[in-house]
């Protein structure tokens, strides 16, 4: 990616999450959105690594992400 370019339409994704919530939004509440979304990725993969070594398996595996993503969207519900 070119430096400089942007990775997506901040006032597109203002727009859509002011109607969706019914409220007025912040300045930055497109970045805010982005990092609490690579917050839930990072503690998901944490979460599926963990579940997969108790389980004896090599690597993490999309039963071992299902088994934990209730719990992961459960911490991260506001």
């Amino acid at each position: 990616m070119a430096p400089g370019q942007k990775l997506y339409p901040r006032a597109t994704v203002k727009k859509i999450v002011k109607a969706h919530s019914n409220c007025n939004v912040s300045k930055n509440v497109d970045v805010l959105i982005f990092l609490d979304y690579a917050l839930f990725m990072q503690t998901l993969m944490k979460e599926a690594t963990i579940e997969a070594k108790q389980g004896g398996e090599r690597g993490i595996t999309a039963r071992g992400v299902r088994k934990v993503t209730a719990d992961s969207l459960a911490k991260f519900k506001g």
